[in-house]
C-alpha cells in the first residue's frame, strides 16, 4: 500500500471507475456552457417573439386600465382582476420559460448524460468541521485559477459589450429627428444587437472552459497501474484463487469420474495413452455412454480401478483415440461408433455369459 501511494497516477480511468464516480455526481462538466445555452437561447427566442410580446402586454395594460377605470374595485373584485391578469401573463410567458428550461437542460444532458444521485447530499464526515471551512477560505491554486478564469471572463465580456454599446451611441445620435415608433424600435434592435453579441461570446468563453474542465477532470480521475491490476483482479477474480478453485473442481470430477469406472461394462484402452469406460443398461439407456475417460496418468488410473473391480479391459487403439477425441463424459456413443462398441459388449457378455436384456444366463453343466 506505501507504494502504491507513490506510484504516479498515468493510466486512463477505466469504465467501472467511470461509473462509480458518475454515481458520486462527479463528472467533467462546465456551468458556463450552461449559463451560456440559457443566455444565448433565452436572447434568441425573445428577440424572435419580442414584438408579439409586447404587443400582448400592451394588451393586458390596456385591460387593466380599461376595466379599473369602468367599474368601482373592491377587494373582492380586484383580487379576482389580478388574478386574470397574471394568468394571461403567465401563458405568455410561459413558452419563453419553457424553451429556457429546455436549453439548459438539454446542456447539462449532453455534457454528462442523464444522471440522477443524491450522494452529493449525503453530509461528509468533516462538512462540518469549521477548520475544513477556513482551509476552503485560504488561497489555494485552484481557487486562485478560478478567480483569474471569472476575472478574464468579465473582462472580455464587458470589454466586447462596451465597444458595442459606443457604437450605438454614435449612431443614435441620429434619432433627434426620428418618431416615437422608430425610437423604440432602434432600443430594441440595439437592445438585442448587444445581447446577442455578448451571448456570443460568454458562448465561446464556455466551449473553452469546458475543454479546460474536460481536461483537468480527466487528469484528476488517472489511476495507477496498480489500481487497475487491483481492479481487474476484482472483476475478473484472482488468478490464484481459481486455479485453486480450478483444480479443486477438476478434483471432484475426477473423483466422481473414478466411482463410475467400477459401474462400466467394459474399458478400451490405447493400451497406454487411453483408457475409456464405457456402461450399457438396455432399460435405461438408448445406447452405450461413456462414464469416465482419461489420457496417460488418468487413463493408467482408470485401468487401476478397473482391475481392483474386476472390469474387462479391452484393447483397441483406433476406438480408443476416437472415443477419446469425440465423445465426452455421460454422453452417448455416437452412431458412427456404435457398431465397433457393440461388437465389443457383445463379446464381454458372451465372455461373462451374461445377457445385456437380462438376468445372467447362466450355463448348467
Amino acid at each position: 500500500m506505501a507504494e502504491q501511494s507513490f506510484q504516479e497516477k498515468t493510466e486512463p480511468a477505466t469504465p467501472k471507475r467511470r461509473e462509480e464516480l458518475k454515481h458520486e455526481g462527479r463528472v467533467a462538466k462546465s456551468v458556463e456552457l450552461n449559463t451560456a445555452a440559457v443566455l444565448l437561447i433565452g436572447t434568441i427566442i425573445i428577440y424572435m417573439l419580442g414584438r408579439q410580446f409586447v404587443a400582448q402586454i400592451a394588451d393586458i395594460m390596456r385591460d387593466f386600465l380599461s376595466l379599473s377605470h369602468g367599474s368601482e374595485l373592491s377587494p373582492e373584485n380586484f383580487g379576482a382582476l389580478v388574478f386574470s391578469l397574471a394568468l394571461r401573463f403567465a401563458v405568455i410567458i410561459g413558452p419563453i420559460l419553457l424553451v429556457i428550461m429546455i436549453a439548459g437542460v438539454t446542456s447539462n444532458l449532453l455534457q454528462s448524460g442523464f444522471l440522477f444521485t443524491l450522494k452529493p447530499l449525503t453530509p461528509k464526515g468533516g462538512a462540518f468541521n469549521p477548520v475544513n471551512g477556513v482551509k476552503k477560505i485560504g488561497f489555494s491554486q485552484r481557487s486562485m485559477m478560478e478567480l483569474a478564469k471569472s476575472i478574464l471572463k468579465m473582462g472580455l465580456v464587458g470589454l466586447f459589450g462596451y465597444f458595442t454599446v459606443k457604437n450605438l451611441l454614435t449612431n443614435s445620435v441620429k434619432l433627434s429627428d426620428s418618431s416615437p415608433s422608430e425610437i423604440f424600435s432602434f432600443m430594441g434592435t440595439s437592445a438585442f444587437s448587444v445581447a446577442i453579441k455578448i451571448s456570443s461570446v460568454f458562448a465561446v468563453i464556455a466551449v473553452v472552459d469546458y475543454y479546460f474542465q474536460r481536461r483537468k477532470f480527466e487528469r484528476e480521475i488517472r489511476m495507477t497501474k496498480q489500481e487497475v491490476k487491483e481492479e481487474q483482479k476484482q472483476q475478473e477474480g484472482d488468478p490464484a484463487v481459481k486455479g485453486r478453485v480450478r483444480r479443486e473442481m477438476t478434483k471432484r470430477h475426477r473423483r466422481r469420474m473414478m466411482q463410475a469406472v467400477p459401474k462400466a461394462d467394459v474399458v478400451v484402452t490405447n493400451p497406454t495413452h487411453y483408457a475409456i469406460a464405457i456402461k450399457y443398461d438396455a432399460k435405461e439407456m438408448a445406447a452405450p455412454k461413456v462414464v469416465a475417460k482419461g489420457k496417460d496418468y488418468i487413463a493408467q488410473k482408470i485401468k487401476e480401478v478397473a482391475i481392483e473391480n474386476d472390469v474387462p479391459i479391452v484393447e483397441d487403439k483406433p476406438l480408443a483415440q476416437l472415443l477419446y477425441k469425440t465423445v465426452e463424459i455421460d454422453e452417448q456413443i455416437p452412431p458412427d461408433l456404435f457398431k465397433a462398441v457393440a461388437q465389443i459388449l457383445a463379446y464381454i457378455y458372451q465372455m461373462k455369459k451374461v445377457s445385456p436384456f437380462g438376468k445372467p444366463n447362466l450355463r448348467r453343466n
